[in-house]
């Protein structure tokens, strides 16, 4: 599944550097995560790194987007492929 940024954002602007998939960026209010960039970090690192920073924990997974592994897996080789 891919990660959401809830209402509590705080826009401390830490997190948007440490996606290495640059799925996350400003929004009107709030940073927003493309569902379709968000692996997780799955193939970069063993834990979302946008959740390792966030000072307010408002970085969960998105029940609307349910992935497996091994499709982040997937999405993540789609993505590294392109760059």
């Amino acid at each position: 599944m891919s990660l959401f940024i809830t209402d509590e954002c705080i826009n401390c602007d830490v997190c948007e550097p440490e996606c290495p998939n640059n799925a996350i960026s400003q929004g009107e209010e709030i940073y927003e995560i493309n569902p379709d960039l968000c692996t997780q970090c799955v193939g970069h690192y063993d834990e979302p790194q946008c959740q390792q920073v966030c000072p307010v924990d408002c970085i969960l997974i998105d029940e609307e987007h349910p992935e497996t592994d091994d499709e982040l897996m997937a999405k993540y080789h789609k993505i590294v492929a392109v760059k």
